[in-house]
C-alpha cells in the first residue's frame, strides 16, 4: 500500500518515472510547443497561430468539384503559357492540389523556413546584444542577478516573438491568397506542386460576380507562370543568394528592438499583440548605401517576377477569356489596398512597395512593345539576363542590352 496521501502530487516512481505534469493537457500542449523548436524561430508556435488565425473566418473542405476544375484549368494553362512565352515547360509534371487555409498554412512554412531563418537568426543576435547592452547598465549584484534573468527569459522568449509573427503574418495572408505564388518566392519543390486556395477563391468569385470556370482559369495562368519562372535550374540558388548577401550585412535598429521588448507586459498579452500587428513588427533595419544597392537586387529581381506573372496572366485572359477585363479591374482593385509585401518586411526585414511589382509589369508591356513575347523571355535565361531597377524604370536599357 502506498503512503502517499491523496492531497499529495503524484512522485516520478508513481508514474512510472515521467514527468507528471505530462499528463495534465494543458501544460503537455505548453511543453510540446516550447521544446518543438531548438532554432530561431518556434516553427510548432508558428503553425498553430498561423493556422488558428487562417480559419477563424471558417475553413469549407473543397469539393471533387473543385479539384476537377483546377486539373483542367492547370492543364490549359500550361500549354498556353508555354506557347505564348515561348520559354521550356518544366520537365515534371505538377500535382494541382485545392485546399483549405490551414493546410496552405503548413505548405508556406515548409517552403519558407529555409529563408525565414536565416533573418530570424540576425534577430535572435540582435536580442542579445541588446540583452548585453541592458545589462551594462546594471549596478550591484541584486540588479546583476535581475538582469541575467531578464537575459535568459529574453533569450528564451525570442524564438516565441518571431514564431508568433510569422504564424500571425501567414494566417492573415491565408485567408486572402488564392495560390501558392501569391507568395512570390521559389521553394526547393515548388516546381513539382500548384496549390489553390479554394475558399479564398469561391469568396472573391462571390464578392466580384465573377464566373467561376474563368476565374479559376485566371489563376491557373498565374500560378502556371510562376512555375515556369521559378523551375528555371538557376532561380533558388540566385534567390538565396541575394537574400544572404543582403542579411549578411543587414545591421538592426537595437535601441528600438530593445525599447519594444522593454515595452512588452508578460501580464498583459495585448502588448504582444500590438507590437506583433505593427507595420513594423519586430523588424527595425538601419540602412546604409551598401545595404539599399543590395536591396535594389532583391526588388528587382521580385519586380521581374511578379511584373512577368501579372503580364503573362492578363495577356492570356485578354486572348481567351470573354470575362478578362473583369478579372483584371477586380485583381487591380484588390491589391490596391496594400502598399507594401507583408512577407518580405514582417518576416525578413526588407520592405519592397506594391508599386515596384507594378512598374515591373510596366517594364514587360513596353519591351513587348518594342520587341516581342521572346525578347522579354530571355530575361529568364540566366541570372545576368534579368533587369536592374534602373532598367525596369526604363525598359530601353534593358533591350539596348539585350537585343
Amino acid at each position: 500500500m502506498s503512503d502517499r496521501h491523496d492531497g499529495d502530487p503524484p512522485s516520478g516512481a508513481a508514474w512510472g518515472g515521467s514527468d507528471p505534469w505530462n499528463d495534465v493537457p494543458l501544460f503537455r500542449e505548453i511543453q510540446r510547443v516550447l521544446s518543438s523548436s531548438s532554432g530561431p524561430v518556434n516553427w510548432e508556435l508558428a503553425r498553430q497561430v498561423g493556422v488558428a488565425t487562417a480559419i477563424e473566418a471558417g475553413d469549407p473542405e473543397p469539393s471533387a468539384d473543385d479539384q476537377r476544375r483546377f486539373d483542367d484549368a492547370v492543364r490549359l494553362a500550361e500549354i498556353q503559357v508555354a506557347g505564348f512565352t515561348g520559354l521550356d515547360a518544366p520537365s515534371d509534371v505538377p500535382t494541382v492540389e485545392a485546399i483549405r487555409r490551414g493546410p496552405w498554412v503548413q505548405r508556406t512554412i515548409d517552403g519558407l523556413r529555409p529563408i525565414v531563418e536565416p533573418a530570424a537568426m540576425k534577430l535572435g543576435d540582435a536580442i542579445s546584444k541588446a540583452q548585453q547592452e541592458a545589462l551594462g547598465g546594471m549596478l550591484g549584484d541584486a540588479a546583476a542577478e535581475q538582469g541575467a534573468g531578464l537575459a535568459q527569459v529574453l533569450g528564451q522568449l525570442s524564438p516565441l516573438l518571431l514564431g508568433a509573427q510569422v504564424g500571425q503574418v501567414l494566417g492573415s495572408l491565408a485567408q486572402q491568397v488564392l495560390g501558392q505564388y501569391d507568395v512570390a518566392l521559389p521553394r526547393p519543390d515548388g516546381a513539382h506542386a500548384l496549390v489553390f486556395v479554394v475558399p479564398n477563391i469561391a469568396e472573391f468569385e462571390r464578392d466580384w460576380s465573377l464566373d467561376p470556370t474563368e476565374f479559376r482559369t485566371w489563376v491557373a495562368f498565374h500560378e502556371v507562370t510562376h512555375r515556369f519562372e521559378f523551375a528555371r535550374p538557376w532561380v533558388l540558388g540566385h534567390v538565396r543568394s541575394l537574400l544572404e548577401d543582403y542579411l549578411a550585412t543587414m545591421r538592426l535598429d537595437v535601441d528600438a528592438l530593445r525599447q519594444r521588448l522593454e515595452s512588452l507586459d508578460p501580464s498583459n498579452p495585448e502588448t504582444m499583440q500590438e507590437m506583433l500587428g505593427s507595420s513594423e513588427g519586430l523588424f527595425g533595419t538601419e540602412m546604409d548605401d551598401e545595404q539599399r544597392l543590395k536591396l535594389g537586387r532583391i526588388e528587382a529581381f521580385m519586380a521581374t517576377a511578379e511584373g512577368y506573372g501579372d503580364h503573362v496572366s492578363h495577356a492570356l485572359a485578354a486572348r481567351l477569356l470573354s470575362t478578362g477585363s473583369r478579372i483584371e479591374e477586380a485583381m487591380l482593385r484588390y491589391r490596391e489596398g496594400e502598399r507594401v509585401d507583408p512577407v518580405m518586411e514582417r518576416m525578413l526585414g526588407i520592405e519592397i512597395e506594391r508599386d515596384r511589382y507594378r512598374a515591373g509589369r510596366a517594364f514587360c508591356e513596353v519591351v513587348v512593345e518594342q520587341s516581342d513575347e521572346e525578347t522579354l523571355a530571355r530575361m529568364w535565361d540566366s541570372p545576368e539576363a534579368l533587369p536592374s531597377l534602373p532598367e525596369i524604370d526604363e525598359p530601353r536599357l534593358w533591350l539596348a542590352r539585350t537585343v
